[in-house]
């Protein structure tokens, strides 16, 4: 089923007994995470609990599929109920979804990430149609709510931030919820407790992060990933990147393996090339 956007927080916190699984999925791939954990740590606060916690992959459950079934069904040998995460999921698993929510053998809680799927996709439809699955679409915050994510973030640090450097981060975040988070408990560890963060200390902060999302985007494009370029793109543009900015990263960044691929064809080794490679690479 689908979960209304005002319910999303309280079941997170205590989800349904009668829920077997969750699939979080969308563009903002933070939020998917964030919120994943969130529902997962409710059923196990200790989510690196071999005996509680399952984690698979698409790649693994496309190989296996019967290990879906064999992990939702399996007793914790130190009690309490379990919980299988499967990361990367898409429209390839649909059908094993589908056949397992029909039966759901076992009781454990199972947490499916994925990225963004249109309202045709059959994973979604399959959580959706199913009465004991719940399916959570993950969008970027709006400013309201990126601005509550900004004020809960600074004062569990009891860090408060001026009226002119709160609209700032509204502004320039929120592409990416765990990267909003980043950036927050950075500007808060520079704060200090029972610090105040001016608008000199946000757009230092935010400039940081501009050019590590421009960074990105390089990389995905050099990936041939045009759904992360896309993705990423997004929030560089809200971040004030031009174009040309983009286009000129990325020349650098294909200028530069052309120059070590040249010294990779004249004979040089691989850690020869990484060890003197200027700027450094690692």
């Amino acid at each position: 089923m689908r979960l209304a956007p005002a319910r999303i927080a309280a079941f997170l916190q205590r989800p349904d007994p009668e829920i077997r699984a969750v699939l979080l999925y969308g563009p903002d791939e933070g939020l998917v995470r964030e919120r994943a954990e969130l529902v997962a740590r409710s059923v196990c606060p200790d989510l690196k609990d071999p005996f509680r916690v399952a984690d698979l992959t698409a790649a693994g459950l496309a190989a296996d599929p019967a290990r879906l079934a064999d992990e939702a069904a399996q007793l914790s040998l130190a009690g309490g109920r379990r919980v299988v995460r499967v990361l990367g999921a898409g429209d390839a698993l649909a059908k094993l979804f589908s056949g397992f929510l029909e039966s759901t053998p076992g009781d454990a809680l199972v947490v499916v990430e994925a990225g963004e799927l249109p309202s045709r996709s059959a994973l979604r439809r399959a959580f959706e149609a199913a009465r004991s699955a719940v399916a959570i679409g993950c969008y970027p915050d709006r400013p309201r709510e990126l601005a509550a994510v900004i004020r809960e973030t600074l004062a569990a640090h009891r860090v408060s931030a001026s009226r002119d450097a709160g609209q700032f981060l509204v502004e320039h975040l929120g592409g990416d919820r765990l990267l909003t988070r980043s950036e927050l408990e950075k500007l808060a560890l520079y704060a200090g407790e029972g610090g105040r963060v001016e608008l000199e200390d946000a757009r230092l902060s935010v400039s940081d992060t501009a050019a590590l999302e421009l960074d990105d985007a390089v990389m995905a494009a050099a990936d041939g990933d045009p759904a992360r370029v896309e993705r990423v793109l997004g929030r560089v543009f809200q971040q004030g990147e031009s174009p040309v900015s983009i286009i000129r990263a990325l020349l650098r960044h294909l200028h530069r393996l052309h120059v070590l691929t040249a010294r990779l064809a004249r004979g040089a080794s691989v850690d020869e090339v990484l060890r003197t490679a200027r700027p450094p690479i690692f």
